[in-house]
């Protein structure tokens, strides 16, 4: 079976089709892959039940995994693949539009989720932060040239109830090392806490808009898991939100995420 790449919105998002990701993947396929990672920004890959020796060797294609946080429970025997399970609602740090680790200097470019056990609920939804930076007035593209704001992991410190909570400066507008194209990098205003060089009065309503211009209902994929379920996702050109609607019930996903490059 050729593989078939088919858009899941107008905006964000591919299903993939026609490749077993528990099979080496030879570069013809990883060509056809990479490409439609750039061009759709998050792909779904579904009935797969990736084993976890699989899911390290096809996540190397894509780069090198990131140093994960010892706090991170991993997957026996495999040290670089995280096992994602339920967060009590009131403290998950995910649960808000996100790029992943956008607080630390060198955030991961890729992540990749393997789903293995899905409750009723826990979809997680994407948007496309190219399309909210091409949406803007070349009058606003033009007044963010340059910015950059502070990034703090403050949400993620209250879930892990420590005290010293890691920060970062990066632009509001990076641009992608693969595809040169420009996105919106923002996040909740938890996250995205001031403008340098701005008061925090005037960074406020410039940074809110501009999380809210990029969730529109228009800009958005909703994933709803199934077991077995891969989906990957380039953290430099989209956010996303896990809901969190399915109580105490059990949820475990494998994850992977892969060293990225200083935002600029």
């Amino acid at each position: 079976m050729s593989i078939q790449i088919t858009p899941l919105t107008g905006s964000v998002g591919g299903l993939v089709e026609g490749v077993n990701l528990n099979e080496p993947i030879n570069p013809d396929t990883f060509d056809v892959l990479h490409r439609a990672f750039l061009e759709h920004g998050v792909l779904v890959y579904r009935g797969q039940f990736l084993q976890p020796g699989a899911h390290v060797e096809f996540a190397r294609l894509w780069g090198n995994p990131a140093q994960n946080n010892p706090l991170d429970p991993s997957v026996p025997g495999f040290p670089g693949l995280i096992q994602v399970t339920k967060i009590p609602k009131e403290t998950a740090s995910t649960e808000a539009w996100h790029s992943d680790s956008i607080y630390t200097s060198v955030p991961p470019k890729i992540s990749i989720l393997s789903a293995v056990v899905v409750p009723h609920g826990g979809d997680t939804m994407w948007c496309n932060q190219y399309v909210s930076y091409e949406r803007l007035s070349p009058t606003m593209q033009r007044m963010l040239e340059g910015l950059r704001a502070r990034f703090t992991g403050l949400r993620l410190a209250r879930m892990r109830g420590i005290d010293q909570i890691p920060s970062a400066v990066h632009p509001i507008v990076r641009t992608h090392p693969e595809t040169r194209r420009k996105a919106l990098y923002v996040g909740h205003p938890d996250t995205a806490q001031q403008i340098e060089g701005m008061t925090v009065a005037e960074s406020r309503p410039l940074l809110d808009f501009l999380y809210e211009h990029s969730t529109t209902p228009d800009n958005i994929y909703r994933h709803m898991w199934q077991a077995g379920d891969v989906v990957m996702w380039d953290n430099r050109c989209t956010m996303h939100y896990a809901v969190h609607d399915y109580g105490e019930a059990e949820r475990v996903l494998n994850r992977i995420t892969l060293e990225g490059e200083v935002p600029v």
